[in-house]
């Protein structure tokens, strides 16, 4: 028998049993001077996506809504030779968010010290991390996704989420990347076949 599903999208993100991922807001990632805005990365959209993210984050936080900082660590050890061939077929073998570092560091929010830190050494958080056992350990059946880049570590991660029965909620105004288009086309791909778009305003809404 079909088990049943929220009908509502108030149902789907019910505090309780939703967790808000804050995905790779870290320094390399985000800042001007971390090692994509250095190679000349557009982040415009990284700063515009920052006020309404924190209130996000706070309002999660109000709401009773797990809060979890995913952080990516790319050391060398951790990589493997299909990861290296890709920076080299590209060209942009700089070393990023390695352990111990002030691009590894998280850009403005810092999660709280109840608050969980999942370190990824993939694209999505889902990949040889505890990440699922915790949160089915915590009851979670949602996921709202959020942070940077839209179409890479956010994209992957919500895929990944909805393939592991979750409820996926992407927050378009709460994701950044480097270009519109690979934005736009990521949301697209999660609305078609991996979850819903939402808006911070439309969660705050909802939580409140």
């Amino acid at each position: 028998m079909r088990q049943a599903f929220p009908k509502t999208f108030s149902e789907k993100v019910n505090p309780a049993s939703t967790a808000l991922l804050v995905i790779d807001v870290q320094n390399d990632f985000c800042a001007p001077d971390g090692v994509f805005g250095s190679a000349g990365n557009d982040l415009s959209m990284v700063q515009v996506i920052m006020p309404g993210l924190h209130a996000l984050v706070d309002g999660a936080r109000n709401a009773g809504v797990t809060v979890i900082f995913v952080q990516a660590i790319y050391d060398a050890v951790y990589l493997p030779p299909a990861w290296h061939e890709r920076n080299a077929r590209i060209g942009f073998e700089t070393p990023r968010c390695l352990r111990g570092t002030w691009g590894a560091d998280f850009y403005q929010l810092k999660p709280q010290p109840s608050e969980l830190v999942i370190q990824k050494h993939r694209y999505s958080a889902f990949v040889d991390t505890e990440l699922d056992a915790i949160l089915r350990g915590l009851g979670i059946r949602t996921l709202v996704t959020t942070g940077v880049a839209t179409n890479l570590c956010v994209e992957s991660t919500s895929r990944d989420a909805f393939m592991k029965g979750y409820y996926v909620a992407m927050v378009d105004d709460a994701c950044a990347t480097y270009r519109k288009e690979q934005h736009d086309a990521a949301l697209a791909n999660i609305a078609l076949g991996f979850g819903v778009v939402t808006t911070v305003k439309e969660l705050l809404t909802t939580w409140a």
